[in-house]
């Protein structure tokens, strides 16, 4: 007789994820129907430096409330943390930095932990919406050992606001099984495929800032513009697409998937993912430019639960957590002592570490662009077209 998890379609398996994302099922019923259970105890054993160590000694109450990015955390680590420290770790998701922005605008989020992108730390010093570390506090947390690319906008004037939690790309996936085997490699394929062969099957991000840049990246214009004569070429094109669209969406793993979808914009880890379970999706950059970006943990100004916030994010700075992070949702992490611990082969993965001559004309998103009315406005219009 066979047991339940003795296999599990990757179906099923994504309905357990989900249900266990949304808390409708336990971590134990989660690693026994999927049979990660027994990998994780082979795992433990095999490699014990990335067993996680506590966090936190002493009483930081009972949650800690974390607003970040869909697919972007090992849950196994947020469950370590819990069992150390007694405190809950309730995750909420956002879509884009401009929600971010928008709810810690209207205040009382009751975030204590938020993970904001390079480009819009320093709005947020400027509306006093950040709360300054007290490295004292974050003592697995050297700055000597960040790459300083990818940590240097997490300090405004002198003063840390930021400690940074892993960099990446934003670039395309595509199921080149419908494509006759080829991946595509410009932002002018993707969006004339999308009016094309795949019409009804391309996805964009619900994020001005990366579906407005690819589309200017289309006409070979700067990622980051905000000259109005380029964004309205940019609308004329998003406009044009729109129709053809499955989706606009920044959590577009499902539908990539279940075949729903064959195309759409990407951040790296999500290609990383999606390539790992399913090799016909290939992970490109756009030969025009694109979007590099580091990405930050950070305390929202009077987080409710601020001891708590401090314990987890000095958990998640730990190299050793940090890896499992790494090996879960395949972002290429900043911190040398942490990419010392990583496997060789995801050290030399072309997804996380690209050519150079790949990266060169990607850009890292500009302050300007999170406030910019004309491409909050061209946004607002492509959405309701």
């Amino acid at each position: 007789m066979t047991r339940d998890n003795d296999y599990i379609s990757k179906q099923k398996f994504m309905q357990e994820l989900e249900s266990y994302r949304k808390g409708s099922v336990t971590r134990r019923h989660f690693l026994n129907v999927t049979g990660l259970g027994a990998a994780a105890a082979v795992m433990g054993a095999a490699v014990p430096g990335l067993r996680p160590s506590p966090a936190f000694a002493g009483d930081i109450g009972d949650r800690v409330i974390v607003a970040t990015w869909p697919n972007y955390h090992d849950p196994s680590n947020f469950e370590a943390f819990t069992e150390a420290t007694g405190a809950h770790v309730q995750v909420n998701v956002f879509g884009s930095n401009e929600e971010m922005l928008a709810k810690l605008q209207a205040g009382a989020t009751g975030w204590d932990v938020y993970v904001p992108t390079n480009y819009t730390i320093s709005t947020y010093v400027e509306e006093g919406l950040i709360e300054p570390l007290d490295t004292s506090k974050l003592p697995n947390y050297d700055g000597s050992a960040f790459d300083a690319r990818y940590a240097e906008a997490g300090s405004v004037d002198g003063t840390l606001y930021a400690v940074p939690k892993n960099w990446g790309s934003t670039g395309m996936a595509v199921n080149t099984k419908h494509n006759d085997g080829k991946p595509i490699s410009s932002w002018k394929e993707f969006f004339d495929i999308a009016r094309d062969k795949f019409t009804g099957r391309a996805m964009v991000h619900d994020y001005q800032l990366t579906t407005i840049g690819s589309a200017l990246n289309y006409y070979g214009y700067s990622f980051n513009s905000v000259d109005e004569n380029e964004l309205a070429d940019a609308e004329k094109l998003l406009i044009d697409v729109k129709p053809h669209l499955f989706a606009i969406t920044s959590d577009y793993q499902p539908s990539m998937r279940n075949g729903d979808a064959w195309l759409t914009i990407c951040w790296s880890g999500d290609g990383k993912q999606l390539n790992t379970d399913m090799p016909e999706i290939h992970y490109v950059l756009g030969r025009e430019g694109g979007e590099i970006w580091s990405d930050y943990f950070a305390i929202p100004k009077g987080a409710p639960h601020m001891e708590a916030a401090y314990a987890l994010i000095n958990f998640l700075m730990d190299p050793q957590v940090n890896a499992k992070e790494v090996l879960a949702h395949g972002y290429p992490t900043a911190d040398a002592r942490t990419f010392d611990l990583l496997p060789e082969a995801l050290k030399n993965d072309p997804i996380l570490f690209p050519a150079q001559e790949l990266l060169t004309p990607l850009e890292f998103g500009a302050a300007a662009t999170l406030t910019d009315p004309n491409r909050a406005e061209l946004m607002a219009r492509f959405k309701s077209a």
